[in-house]
This record gives C-alpha cells, structure tokens and sequence, in this order.
C-alpha cells in the first residue's frame, strides 16, 4: 500500500534533516563577520552607518533558495519566512541549545529550531499560538489523524451560531460547532499536553476557517489568513451573489494534513518549552539558559490582532477580551515596551547569547524602528552590533491587498542584532 504523503516522502525528509544537522559556519568569525563577507546568492554585503548605526544590506534569504520544510505552511498574519530564524540558529547555536521567540505568532522560530535538533521555547500573549505552535512540534501520524476524526460524532445536535452563516454553509456550520465542541471536551485550553492527533486537528481547523478556495470551511473570503467582520462578509456575498456552499470538513483537514506533511513526519527531538504570557515577564525560563533569541514584536498599531483573529479564538475558545494584545499607538510608548522586553530577554540569556530582532518596515518607511530598538537596549549588557538589511520580494498576502513592491507594506527584514555581555 502506498503512503498516503507519496512513496518518497520520508526519505525526503532524512534528507532534510540530515542536511540541517551540517554546520555552514564552523568557524570563530562573528556573526558581523559572517554577514559582511556573506555572498550565498551571487553579492557581496554592502556596509554603512546611519545615524550611529551600522547596516550590513544584502538579500541574505530568498524565495529562490532551498524552501523551507513544508509543516512551516501555517498561516498568520505578519509573520516572517523560517529562513530568517535558520540563518541565526544555523550560525549563532548548536544542537540542544535553547532558542526562543518571545512573540512566537505562528510559531516559526520554534518550529524551525526543533526542525534544527534546537530545543524550541515559545512564547505568546494569545494562547492562539501555542495551538498553531504545540502540534508542530509533536507531530502526529496522517493515520492517527484519520483515526482522530473518526471519532468525532458527527450528527449529535449542538448550539449553532447563526451568524457564522454568513460565512458557511448551515449544514458546514452545524458539523463545525460539532467538531468545536468535540476538541473543547478532549482538548480543553487548560489542558497543557491533549493528544497529538487532536491537537493537530484543531491547528488545522484554526487555518482552514475562512479563506479564498475549495481548500476552507467557508464561502470565498479575503484575505485567508485572517476573518472580516460578520457584516463585511455579507457584503461580500452580496456583491458576489455568493451563497456559502457545503464543504467537506474531513477531507479538507486530511488534505491540509498530507500538505503538511509532504517533507516527511518530523522527527521528536529535544524537549520544548511554550508559554502564555507577556513577553517581558517570562516566567519558567531559567536564568542564562538561551544561546539565541529570534523574534518579532507588533509593530505600533498597524496590525489589528484582535480583530484580525476573532473567528479563530472563538473556534479555539479563547476570550479575547482577556487577551492583551500591546498596541502602542506613539513610538515612544512601543520603545518603553521594547525595552522592557530587552531586560528580560537579558535575563533568561546566556552570556554570549545574541538577540536577533526582527522589525520590518513600517509607513512606507518613515518609521524606522530599528532606531527605538537600538535606543531601547540602552543601560542593559547588550553589545549592539548592527541592523542586518535582507531585500526581499512581496509576500502573496501583500499582493492580496494590491501592493506593489518597493510601494508601501513591509519592504525588507530589518533586524537588531545585540549580544549579551
């Protein structure tokens, strides 16, 4: 019998894994070092200092590289590529050793440190994101998934929220509250360990709640990482004479589940460690325990979490009124914020260890937050060693919303680099 993620799709993954295992810098060189003499797509780093700041600008990571294993494609909005954490984990640390993301979102910078034999410790605000992260981590088989789902009774009658028929099918709706309920029994949010297939359903319901194609729960909806609002939709439907059709809720989650999958099961490789809570206030994490910090915060106001996730926390059960998701409107206020995050990160980081911090960019440019992160690791036993620049191309997401590249939106990865003395 063949497998159902294809005959090789194991093997492809030894591969994969095998390949991370070798070191691509085993030298002494810094990690400046390592940037400035960095030309893996054909150029060399370019060098310059602005406002007391030095910038290393390069395209250090690309579409056109090595893709990155496909468990990554978990949608959420503003996250960044896995090859941005793997240039660090790759350079900055060595098997076993504790790389964490303070804001972990979807949970990219965990899940590639576990795909690098690193122990992966996360942490988020949303409890959201320990549900996208936790079954990636422990991943289950695709026959433990099928198992899984089989489970669930289907037909029992439940308490259906009829507005959400602005987005589904009522038949869809109804077997929707029935799988909802069903993971919300055996997968109750308190409930730190729930069972690999059950938690992996739940991830993949989470993402396939609204989107653009046959491949979600519900009638077309924009963008597909994120929920409109109950009326928005209707105005959908009605400038599209839509009508939300039925859809087939397990067989969509096993052919999520095979994509997924198709680089092979991951393997379980070192503990890993994920919190609720905010992000300078990490409590749990030893003192100088963490060889590498990779993350990004939000940036001020232009993100709406909140209001971007309200269909997932309510599928997941999760109080969003209780949820205190910083938006700092000033960038005072959000640099009071940072540095407050710095002096935990300075905490729970080892010496030696770096921080690699992730800002992007914002209004078109007019913003550099990188500036308030250098400003706000003032008075801490940071060494700041520069702002790395990786050029990059629009993201599918920002194409959604009709911008162009170069035009508004998130240009280039602009990254804090620090190191704890």
């Amino acid at each position: 019998m063949s497998h159902p993620l294809g005959g090789n799709a194991l093997e492809n993954f030894e591969t994969f894994f095998a390949n991370d295992e070798v070191a691509e810098e085993s030298s002494d060189l810094s990690i400046i070092d390592k940037i400035k003499t960095f030309d893996g797509f054909g150029e060399k780093t370019q060098a310059y200092t602005a406002n007391g700041i030095q910038y290393f600008v390069n395209e250090y990571w690309t579409s056109g590289q090595r893709k990155a294993h496909s468990i990554h494609e978990v949608s959420y909005r503003a996250c960044f590529k896995p090859q941005l954490p793997e240039f660090f984990i790759r350079r900055l640390t060595n098997p076993g050793d504790v790389v964490l993301d303070p804001f972990m979102g979807r949970g990219t910078t965990p899940v590639e440190a576990h795909l690098l034999g690193r122990k992966a410790t996360g942490n988020d605000i949303n409890p959201l994101s320990v549900m996208l992260t936790r079954p990636r981590l422990n991943v289950p088989s695709y026959d433990q998934v099928q198992l899984a789902l089989a489970e669930v009774d289907w037909e029992r009658n439940v308490e259906v929220r009829k507005d959400l028929e602005a987005f589904y099918h009522p038949e869809t709706l109804r077997r929707l509250c029935v799988l909802r309920e069903h993971l919300l029994k055996h997968a109750p949010l308190d409930k730190s360990a729930p069972d690999p297939a059950i938690d992996w359903i739940r991830m993949i319901a989470i993402n396939r709640l609204t989107g653009h194609s046959a491949g979600f729960f519900s009638v077309y909806s924009l963008p597909p990482n994120q929920a409109v609002s109950v009326e928005r939709q209707l105005r959908i439907n009605e400038k599209r004479r839509q009508i939300p059709p039925l859809r087939d809720l397990t067989s969509i989650i096993l052919k999520k589940t095979r994509s997924l999958l198709r680089s092979g099961v991951p393997k379980t490789a070192c503990a890993s460690d994920l919190l609720v809570g905010a992000a300078h206030d990490l409590k749990g994490i030893p003192d100088g325990s963490v060889a590498l910090t990779v993350t990004s915060p939000p940036f001020l106001d232009v993100v709406q979490y909140a209001d971007d996730n309200w269909l997932r926390c309510w599928f997941a059960g999760i109080n969003t009124t209780a949820v205190e998701i910083s938006m700092h409107k000033t960038e005072e206020a959000w640099q009071d914020m940072v540095h407050q995050v710095l002096k935990e990160q300075a905490r729970v980081l080892r010496r030696g260890g770096h921080v690699a911090f992730e800002v992007g960019e914002v209004r078109n440019g007019r913003v550099l937050l990188e500036e308030a992160v250098w400003r706000a690791a003032d008075g801490l036993p940071f060494e700041r060693l520069g702002v790395m620049v990786n050029q990059q191309e629009f993201t599918k997401t920002a194409n959604c919303w009709g911008v162009g590249n170069n035009a508004k939106g998130t240009n280039t990865n602009r990254i804090v680099l620090l190191k704890r003395r």
